[in-house]
């Protein structure tokens, strides 16, 4: 990305290369303790089965199952451990349940660092500028699971209309969703079969019922910002527990994420302060104060209307920057 700032003012050569280290023993702790989380949240479900409470352990369930999300994104960066199948391994397993192939992530999660909030080219933003209905059904998951699912039926029948897509990548793609869609659908006929909907009880029922919760990490971290090539200006971090931190994968941390990609998601604190001692506080908000915010301003006009190279949601409290100047 052709950013306006200068990346060589906020780490020297030897910082950088001690923080993108990367750690077999952090990588299983955070993975394990995740889907450790999620094993225990299935255990309460199914012996709640039955009653009321099977409401709370199904929330529960379906939030560290949305959470996932965070892993397979690190896991695309190949930052999650040091031996490098791992990576790719974990990440066709957790982009499997969450009906998002790791291949086609991979490559729009690609284009989204690399053009970050350019509407023609950014992986995660080819959309029409939200009206205050699209950002609604976008944030309840309804609009979110219909182009997942859409997508991956498309991409099978070998149609594809990403412009991020190369012609290079679109036979691998192709393979990796008839791969997929031909899985879920022996899932579904075998569970038919036996009459066990097991599938539908612990995993897409809790995890589309409690998309919303997810919807709160994913809709803040650009939202709002500038489509300039800076991503002091074009990204947001998020301000959050260490509960959360640990439930995102440390994602909160998405400024630092953006400047150095290449750093393994347990160094994003230390990295978001060495950040912060060079270049001051970068743009900051929590969940709901951001929900708030923007459900304000998309109320008052759409998207659209807003400058395209400036920051219109920004914190009711504080927020105050220093850039760091380009070179």
């Amino acid at each position: 990305m052709d950013a306006s700032f200068s990346r060589r003012k906020l780490l020297d050569p030897e910082e950088l290369r001690a923080l993108n280290q990367r750690s077999d023993l952090r990588g299983w702790m955070q993975l394990g303790s995740h889907l450790g989380a999620i094993a225990l949240a299935a255990a309460a479900h199914a012996w709640v089965m039955g009653t009321w409470w099977v409401v709370a352990t199904g929330f529960v369930l379906g939030v560290l199952i949305n959470f996932l999300y965070a892993g397979q994104h690190e896991l695309s960066h190949g930052s999650v451990f040091k031996t490098r199948w791992l990576n790719a391994f974990f990440g066709r397993i957790i982009g499997f349940v969450m009906i998002f192939p790791r291949d086609y992530d991979l490559v729009m999660h690609s284009a989204h660092h690399q053009w970050t909030q350019d509407w023609e080219r950014d992986g995660e933003l080819v959309r029409e500028p939200y009206t205050l209905t699209t950002y609604l059904l976008w944030l309840s998951g309804v609009t979110y699971w219909r182009n997942r699912v859409a997508g991956v039926i498309r991409r099978a029948r070998g149609i594809i209309v990403e412009p991020y897509i190369k012609p290079a990548q679109e036979a691998m793609i192709i393979r990796e969703s008839r791969i997929h869609l031909a899985l879920y659908v022996a899932i579904i006929a075998v569970s038919a079969a036996f009459g066990n909907w097991a599938w539908l009880t612990f995993w897409i029922g809790p995890m589309l019922l409690t998309k919303p919760v997810h919807q709160l990490q994913n809709t803040i971290e650009h939202l709002g910002l500038s489509h300039e090539a800076d991503i002091f200006e074009n990204t947001r971090s998020t301000r959050t527990n260490a509960l959360f931190r640990w439930l995102c994968w440390q994602m909160p941390y998405h400024t630092a994420h953006h400047t150095f990609p290449s750093v393994p998601f347990w160094k994003l604190r230390d990295l978001n302060a060495k950040i912060e001692a060079k270049a001051g506080t970068v743009w900051r908000m929590g969940w709901i104060e951001f929900q708030i915010e923007v459900i304000r301003k998309l109320r008052a006009k759409d998207e659209s209307q807003y400058p395209m190279n400036e920051v219109w949601v920004v914190p009711v409290r504080g927020g105050r920057r220093i850039r760091v100047a380009a070179e």
